[in-house]
């Protein structure tokens, strides 16, 4: 089936917009329960990237990679009142900024088997060999 500039540029967008709603809650929440806040980002930015894999292709993961990274790294500037929600020096924040860049990449890097759409038989074990 054909898909129409639209819906690729839709789909597009809606990768996009996952992407900046992932990198801006895993931001702000990454430090809330120590270690388990920073663990729950990662997961979920491993299901958002395998999702956007998934729905557009390795094309919708970069869309989505960039608008996480982007929105992450300007919410780790210092704010107008003097705030930070990635402070330097902090594990957590290395954590949350490098962890999710590592997710992407097992995202990116997982076999495209699982992102093909068909259904593959079992291949049956010969028990009298």
């Amino acid at each position: 089936m054909v898909r129409s500039l639209l819906q690729v540029l839709a789909r597009w967008l809606g990768v996009f917009l996952l992407g900046g709603l992932v990198g801006a809650a895993g931001t702000v929440l990454h430090r809330a329960w120590m270690p388990w806040g920073v663990v729950a980002c990662l997961a979920l930015v491993l299901a958002s990237a395998v999702l956007a894999r998934a729905w557009v292709g390795l094309t919708g993961l970069l869309v989505y990679g960039i608008a996480w990274v982007v929105v992450v790294q300007v919410l780790s500037l210092t704010g107008p009142g003097g705030d930070v929600l990635i402070p330097a020096g902090q594990v957590v924040g290395y954590a949350w900024i490098l962890g999710g860049l590592v997710m992407m990449g097992v995202a990116a890097f997982a076999p495209r088997a699982w992102f093909a759409g068909e259904l593959t038989a079992p291949v049956p074990i010969d028990l009298d060999a």
